[in-house]
Formats: C-alpha cells, sequence, structure tokens
C-alpha cells in the first residue's frame, strides 16, 4: 500500500468517476468527489464510505479551484453525451487548467483508445483534442484510454433489447469488439496514481476483453439464464438516434480498437482484469426481467 494522497475525482457519481472514486477509498485514499448534484443517492453513497462530498461544475472554474486546492492529484472524465462534443472540449480544458493553477501535481485524464488515430468519430476526435491541450499546458499527466465500456450493456437502448432476448448490435457476426470493465479501468487508473513517476508522460491504451457479438450474447444467455441472441440493426436506425454513434460503429467495423491484451495484462496484472464472463456474472440482470418491447427497432 502506498502513503494516502488526496485525489480529486470529477464525475464521482458517474461509472467511471465512481469506481474510480470507490477504489481509491477502497485504499486508504483521501477522495473529493466532485459532482453536480450532491443531494443524489449516489453522492449520498460515497459520502456514507467516506469520500467528501465538493458541488462543482466543470463549467464553473470556482467550484472546481476550491475542490482541487491542496489536491495531490485530479482524475478527469467528461462526458459529450448531455451537451455535446464542443463542450466536452470546453469543459475537459478549464479543467485542466484549474487543475495546473492549483498546483496538483497529477492529473489522469481518461480519453478514448484510438482518439490520436484521427478516426472521424466525433466523440472520439473531441478527446483527441483535450489529449493535445494537455501536451501544451506542461503539467504532469497521464491518459488512461480505455476501449468500449462493458456497462453501456446496462444502459437503456441495449436493456430494451435484452428485454427481447435480442444483444441488438450493429456488427458483422465475425467481428472482434474489445471491451472494458469499469473496475478495470479504476484499477489501472490507481495504478497511475500511486506510481506517478511510472505513469507521467504516458498515454496507456486498455481492454479487459475481445468477443464477437454472437460469443457476447452466448455470455449473457447463460449468465442470465435467458435465451438471448445476436440482432444487428440497420444502419440507419442507429444514424436516425446518433449520427455520432453510426460513426462510431461504422468504425468499429471498418478497423476497431487494437489494444495488446496480452502485453497489457502481463505488464499490470494488479488490474486483476475481468473477462467478459466475470464481468456479467457480477451484474444484476434483473433489470432485463420486465416489460419485452413488441418489435426490435427497423
Amino acid at each position: 500500500m502506498s502513503k494516502p494522497i488526496t485525489v480529486a475525482v470529477a464525475g464521482a457519481t458517474g461509472t467511471q468517476g465512481g469506481a474510480v472514486a470507490r477504489l481509491l477509498l477502497d485504499r486508504g485514499h483521501l477522495v473529493r468527489a466532485l459532482t453536480r448534484r450532491p443531494g443524489s443517492q449516489a453522492a449520498k453513497a460515497l459520502a456514507a464510505v467516506g469520500a467528501e462530498l465538493f458541488e462543482a461544475d466543470l463549467d464553473d472554474a470556482a467550484a472546481l479551484r476550491r475542490a482541487l486546492e491542496g489536491a495531490d492529484a485530479f482524475f478527469l472524465a467528461v462526458t459529450p453525451f448531455e451537451s455535446g462534443v464542443a463542450a466536452e472540449v470546453r469543459q475537459g480544458r478549464q479543467a485542466a487548467k484549474v487543475c495546473k493553477e492549483a498546483g496538483v501535481r497529477h492529473l489522469v485524464y481518461s480519453s478514448v483508445a484510438a482518439a490520436d488515430q484521427h478516426t472521424g468519430v466525433p466523440h472520439f476526435d473531441s478527446k483527441q483534442e483535450i489529449e493535445s491541450y494537455l501536451e501544451r499546458l506542461a503539467l504532469p499527466y497521464t491518459v488512461v484510454a480505455p476501449v468500449f465500456f462493458m456497462e453501456n450493456l446496462l444502459g437503456p437502448l441495449f436493456r430494451q433489447g435484452l428485454r427481447a432476448g435480442k444483444l441488438w448490435m450493429p456488427l458483422p457476426t465475425d467481428r472482434q469488439l474489445q471491451m472494458i470493465a469499469a473496475a478495470d479501468i479504476a484499477g489501472l487508473v490507481r495504478l497511475a496514481l500511486e506510481r506517478p513517476s511510472e505513469f507521467e508522460g504516458r498515454r496507456v491504451e486498455i481492454a479487459s476483453d475481445s468477443l464477437t457479438p454472437p460469443q457476447m450474447a452466448r455470455v449473457l444467455a447463460v449468465v442470465t439464464g435467458s435465451a438471448i441472441e445476436h440482432a444487428r440493426p440497420a444502419m440507419e436506425a442507429v444514424r436516425r438516434q446518433s449520427e455520432d454513434l453510426a460513426l462510431m460503429w461504422e468504425w468499429l467495423d471498418r478497423e476497431g480498437f487494437d489494444c495488446d491484451l496480452g502485453a497489457l495484462h502481463r505488464a499490470y496484472p494488479e488490474v486483476g482484469w475481468r473477462d467478459f464472463g466475470r464481468w456479467a456474472r457480477e451484474q444484476d440482470w434483473s433489470l432485463i426481467g420486465a416489460g419485452r418491447p413488441e418489435q426490435p427497432p427497423a
């Protein structure tokens, strides 16, 4: 166990930030949980296990400064899915700038794998803009770049399909998709925070497992005890929902993530990497037990 440090965690009630905050608390570190809704159940749950809550919006420089002053490190994850990629870039840059001004010794930024490959996927390219800003800002930082989140399958669109016995995924049956569990992101972030001299200035792409959609469907069928099969929706239906996501799925089909899982897992066994089956067994699948839509998306 390393010496306890004080870490400010952005989005501490979200998927990534929550996993990071809980693991750091388990490790005996001091966590400042940044959240826009300190009265939420998720925020109260973090406070109950020892986190110090800070009401802070990434657009509010003064609130950010209060949360970051005196902290040893800052975990930053920014999402485009509420306000768009322009807001994501603006918030990411401001958070990094305030981090430097506050004298925080290490920033760990969660980007996305392949963001540096000019994919043309808007929410990948926006993260590359933030990465480039970190380089220009010249503060001690690490970029952790995860692939597709396994937790995405718990979201409303996938959940609707699973209730109908379908894993709706717009990829061909033989296309591997590299995925990661949020707990594994937290595991690698923890290493970066506890061993800054080893990780500063580095960009580390991370993945837990790689499966085809039918393989995923078979795992989910066994774990949930339900009949689940892969169904490939038309890309036009995806595009009607989101041009950004349609571009992502087209890129995943055309090129896809390319993490060296073997080398990564050998380099950092402390993470305890989860394969898809282990991750699925850890989830509460009662959420797919009620309400079956009459038809899948056309």
